[in-house]
């Protein structure tokens, strides 16, 4: 069963996936910790699909509260989570709890969560550390911002790379089968069939 949290400014999901092995969450937008309480659920492990702000807000209060580790394709850095070209822009403003990435990524075909093994792609474009897991048996993909229902990531921050993320997204997930469900960012969920099919910027 998956549960879905939407919140923060930019209205980010974060999605709980519950099963034998134990409770995994994917992303840690502004308020998730609070949901978490409410909803009596208790994360093992925290996979992090990038680590633009909106998506890691709660990620060290998810660490700390809970006491599960962090995994993401990349260090943390204060450059991937947009907080120094916030402050080149405003003067300040975006501060983010820091965190610590328990274990990087970068580099692995593969990571075992909860004791499930998923296929892990790296599809940056949308921010150079974008990455997105994949269970197979189930036919579940976790996309962050790389794939959405009728669009893709934008490509207007640092790092960003329309070509690189239209190519990574036919080479690397649209390879998937038809049915594989894509589990977004934001908004609703979709497949990948019909993203191939109708999505106007593949």
């Amino acid at each position: 069963m998956i549960r879905v949290y939407s919140g923060g400014i930019a209205v980010t999901n974060s999605y709980v996936l519950q099963s034998q092995g134990g409770t995994l969450m994917v992303d840690a937008p502004e308020g998730v910790v609070d949901w978490l309480r409410q909803n009596d659920l208790r994360p093992n492990a925290l996979f992090l699909t990038h680590q633009h702000f909106d998506h890691v807000w709660d990620a060290a209060a998810v660490a700390t509260a809970f006491g599960c580790p962090i995994y993401a394709w990349s260090p943390y850095s204060k450059d991937l989570t947009l907080e120094k070209l916030f402050a080149l822009q405003s003067g300040g403003g975006l501060s983010i709890p820091a965190f610590e990435v328990s274990h990087v990524l970068e580099g692995e075909p593969s990571v075992t969560l909860v004791g499930k093994s998923w296929n892990l792609y790296h599809v940056p474009g949308h921010s150079p550390d974008s990455a997105c897991i994949f269970d197979p048996e189930a036919g579940i993909l976790f996309g962050g911002d790389v794939l959405f229902d009728g669009g893709i990531g934008r490509t207007d921050f640092p790092g960003g790379d329309m070509n690189q993320l239209v190519q990574g997204i036919e080479e690397k997930l649209l390879t998937l089968p038809d049915d594989t469900q894509v589990f977004p960012g934001h908004g609703p969920p979709t497949t990948i069939g019909e993203e191939r099919s109708t999505n106007p910027f593949l």
